[in-house]
């Protein structure tokens, strides 16, 4: 039985990466640093803003400079949440299928609220959710299960009656400590040097169109 579907944000529902490119390689430039490859943003991402701080200036949290980069990078961001940013392929789909069935879905992410929100809004997705988790929200961020655990509540569900869909080792760390079901979405931002396959989740998704047939068996 399948009461509810839950979905990590950046790297699996939505390709935020190429707004990300667009924003760290302006403030690289603005502080007068070598842009970096598409290809390392995105392999970044999912480590969030200050993984890619690192990723374009060099330093470590604590550094000198680190925290006055990672502020204009945010605020650079934040003007640009939903610009390029879209739907991962099939993803579109699931949720119309999830709405059809009357079965609901939400967001648990790391990503904060100020910006999840927003990109939410943008790609009409926002007042379709039925819950959207943030670190704001909960004392102990993924892997920890208590986002999970609080959109279940919200969907009124089960959690061992819930699958939880991500593309970074903490979200199936989290799904199973939430004792939900479990798909890796390896289309997203996984790290080259990563074995997704490895995870232990349930289910492998190579593509985002995999997951409607997917939903489809879990309910039948």
């Amino acid at each position: 039985m399948l009461e509810a579907v839950f979905f990590d944000l950046d790297g699996t529902l939505v390709d935020t990466a190429p707004d990300f490119y667009v924003v760290l390689n302006q403030v690289l430039e603005a502080n007068g640093r070598p842009a970096v490859s598409y290809a390392a943003v995105r392999a970044t991402v999912s480590d969030g803003a200050r993984a890619l701080t690192e990723l374009g200036f060099g330093l470590a949290p604590g550094e000198p400079g680190f925290d006055d980069y990672l502020d204009q990078l945010l605020t650079a961001y934040g003007r640009r949440l939903d610009v390029d940013t879209v739907l991962f392929a099939g993803m579109a789909e699931s949720l119309d299928w999830l709405d059809r069935r009357g079965l609901p879905w939400g967001v648990v992410t790391n990503k904060p609220e100020r910006f999840t929100r927003p990109v939410l809004a943008g790609l009409g997705l926002l007042d379709r959710s039925v819950a959207v988790i943030c670190p704001d929200q909960v004392r102990e961020r993924k892997p920890d299960p208590e986002g999970l655990l609080m959109a279940a509540a919200a969907a009124g569900a089960n959690p061992t009656h819930c699958l939880y869909v991500g593309d970074h080792l903490r979200d199936i760390q989290a799904g199973i400590n939430a004792k939900m079901r479990t798909a890796t979405a390896a289309f997203g931002y996984v790290d080259p040097d990563d074995n997704p396959r490895a995870w232990a989740a349930d289910y492998y998704l190579e593509r985002g169109e995999d997951l409607p047939p997917l939903l489809e068996r879990l309910t039948q």
